[in-house]
């Protein structure tokens, strides 16, 4: 039987997200298995893997908002902007809980974020985590991301290093540790990010995530298929298109679907047979009759 679908995933610390891919091949016993966003190996939390088919899905999972939960240490910078890294300047520090609120407000909506020197962003091909580790700094240019919401949940405000906790949702590729550094920065102090947790990726919370070895002990016992989560919840945010089944055909060819007739708004739809069934994700062009297919998933005389 053909394994499709998503798989939310708790991945915990100390893990890459290519090792938690691994482990979920050898379970399964597939190769098709892909991940939707990175997570750093020391931050814990939601990790959706796409497998089989959902697989092609991968590009629409990614642009989805993340949240997050953290925890800022004001008063210690490090070289890597999280506690991983080596201290690079420390100072004794006292805030109030309103100060770090109203800084944390001047960060809400489209922000630009300079990619820290330890990612894997690259520069003239060259990820600047392998330049950072030869000792290299080099120009970055900014990126505009976007914070939808940043609260300060509380914290301990001790001297001489205070630390917050706080909630954030934002855009793919933000880096919630430069964030981190940044709030220092509208302070006036050195900060880093001492713990993440990832509550949300897309549609799926920690609440929905399965364990590696809950999946191991399900691939044992030949239940796996009971831990997925249909692969059309990848698409769920891009409006539904239904087809009868001469259209289904036809789009299962690679042809679009005349957007016009049912005045479609530009940017991307999904395509579904009469029986509900995911077809394709097509793009409607302002001023275009027809949509262009953007990604097929029932090919031909396929079935979806």
């Amino acid at each position: 039987m053909s394994l499709d679908g998503i798989l939310p995933l708790y991945k915990p610390a100390g893990l890459t997200s290519h090792d938690c891919v691994l482990r979920v091949r050898r379970a399964l016993g597939i190769r098709r298995v892909g991940h939707g966003g990175t997570l750093d190996p020391e931050v814990d939390g939601v990790l959706p893997l796409l497998i089989g088919r959902a697989t092609r899905l991968a590009e629409y999972l990614l642009d989805r908002p993340k949240a997050y939960e953290g925890e800022v240490v004001f008063g210690v910078a490090t070289d890597t902007q999280d506690q991983s890294g080596t201290v690079v300047a420390e100072e004794a520090v006292s805030l109030t809980p309103d100060a770090v609120a109203a800084a944390m407000a001047q960060f809400q909506g489209e922000i630009e974020q300079v990619p820290p020197m330890h990612s894997a962003v690259k520069v003239g091909g060259v990820p600047l985590y392998k330049l950072a580790r030869a000792g290299k700094t080099v120009e970055r240019q900014a990126r505009r991301v976007t914070i939808y919401e940043l609260r300060l949940l509380g914290g301990d405000w001790t001297p001489p290093h205070p630390r917050a906790r706080f909630f954030v949702r934002c855009s793919k590729g933000t880096y919630v540790r430069t964030l981190c550094v940044d709030i220092g920065k509208a302070l006036g102090v050195p900060a880093h990010m001492a713990r993440l947790t990832r509550v949300q990726s897309g549609p799926y919370a920690l609440a929905d995530c399965v364990t590696l070895d809950q999946v191991e002990d399900a691939a044992a016992g030949g239940t796996v298929a009971a831990l997925l989560r249909p692969m059309e919840e990848a698409v769920a945010h891009l409006p539904r298109v239904d087809v009868r089944e001469a259209e289904a055909k036809a789009v299962r060819h690679g042809r679009g679907i005349d957007a016009r007739a049912r005045n479609l708004s530009p940017g991307l739809v999904r395509v579904h047979d009469a029986r509900g069934r995911l077809l394709a994700i097509h793009r409607v062009e302002a001023g275009k009759r027809f949509t262009v297919p953007h990604k097929v998933l029932a090919a031909g005389g396929e079935e979806a």
